[in-house]
């Protein structure tokens, strides 16, 4: 099963990324009626672990058991190729030069966000696939043994229990109330895929919950959708003093991407046509290339080549290297990403 509305929301999620990344500046960004959204856009990182938890039992709850081997194949031909892909364009931009093994090493095994100050080297963005690796492998253990062997309400009860522990360690490691040591910072806990695991999870009990009782429950929820909008607006503009980093925001993300799954509205249904869904398709790769596309696009060479001076042109350079991306996102998806899943998968199935 295949939940096509939801496809473009990673877009969105993806573009928002961007923006907090590279655009903040931008003078459509950079006003005091949108400023502090962009300024926390990188809560589209937590949308994408609990989007992921939520698809991961909406394609799989049909089966009475995972086979490890293919599944883990499956899902790595989904991401590796373009995250070694953007491995290599951030070495060819920086002409191999200053990378060190044991970075390169950490990055190639996508174990990256687990060692101590090494989740932001050589294409920054990928510390989140060494996270959503994690959630990969231990996806089938949890299937097989936990989810098809226990009740929804067990199963809520214990996530629900991990989500609320999670958040208190979480709150209690970034305020420095536990002590840290040089080993491991706080910084490294930002990172670390164990402190994500309950947005993956709380992913996961609304795809359960949403297949056994909602997803035949389908209206028009757009006032819910909505609402629920403006509630997340409101949270950003008033944060008192949280980190939305680490799951916190399940409480707005999981309604949302429920509601928009049901939703027979008008938008949700402009969502599922094809310009829209392929925009969704091509997400990751915006994601994952956005730091190859800037370190390739300089300030030098847009200078060099385009006479753009990025002091003076700093929404120009922005949307310019964003157009870029786009188009070698979708290059990369109709030419090398989709062509090496599909003869990945047909070798599985084979």
């Amino acid at each position: 099963m295949r939940i096509e509305q939801l496809t473009f929301t990673r877009f969105i999620a993806a573009l928002f990324i961007v923006i907090f990344h590279y655009g903040r500046d931008c003078f459509l960004f950079n006003n005091d009626y949108v400023s502090f959204i962009f300024r926390q856009a990188n809560i589209g990182v937590s949308y994408f672990f609990i989007l992921s938890g939520f698809v991961m039992i909406v394609a799989y709850h049909k089966n009475s058991k995972i086979i490890f081997a293919k599944y883990i194949k499956n899902r790595l031909a989904r991401i590796y190729p373009v995250y070694l892909l953007a491995i290599f364009l951030v070495l060819f931009s920086k002409l191999f030069k200053d990378i060190k093994f044991a970075d390169f090493f950490l990055n190639i095994l996508m174990m990256q966000s687990w060692i101590h100050e090494k989740a932001l080297t050589i294409n920054y963005p990928g510390w989140s696939l060494s996270v959503e690796l994690f959630f990969y492998l231990s996806f089938p253990f949890l299937f097989n043994f936990i989810y098809k062997k226990n009740t929804l309400k067990s199963i809520a009860f214990w996530i629900i229990l991990f989500w609320l522990l999670s958040q208190i360690v979480f709150y209690l490691i970034v305020n420095k109330v536990f002590i840290t040591t040089r080993i491991y910072s706080v910084q490294d806990i930002y990172y670390n895929p164990l402190m994500h695991l309950n947005e993956f999870l709380i992913g996961n009990l609304a795809g359960l919950y949403f297949m056994s009782d909602l997803s035949e429950k389908r209206k028009n929820y757009s006032v819910h959708i909505l609402f629920m909008l403006l509630v997340l607006v409101l949270i950003l503009k008033f944060p008192l003093g949280l980190n939305y980093h680490n799951g916190l925001l399940a409480l707005i993300f999981v309604p949302l991407i429920v509601l928009i799954s049901l939703s027979t509205d008008k938008l949700t249904y402009l969502f599922r046509k094809n310009f829209f869904v392929f925009l969704g398709e091509i997400s990751f790769s915006i994601y994952i290339l956005q730091y190859p596309v800037w370190s390739l696009c300089s300030d030098y060479r847009l200078n060099k080549y385009f006479g753009i001076d990025k002091e003076s042109d700093i929404s120009l350079s922005f949307f310019l290297r964003l157009g870029i991306l786009i188009i070698l996102s979708s290059i990369s998806y109709l030419y090398f990403e989709k062509p090496i899943r599909n003869k990945i998968s047909k070798g599985i199935n084979n």
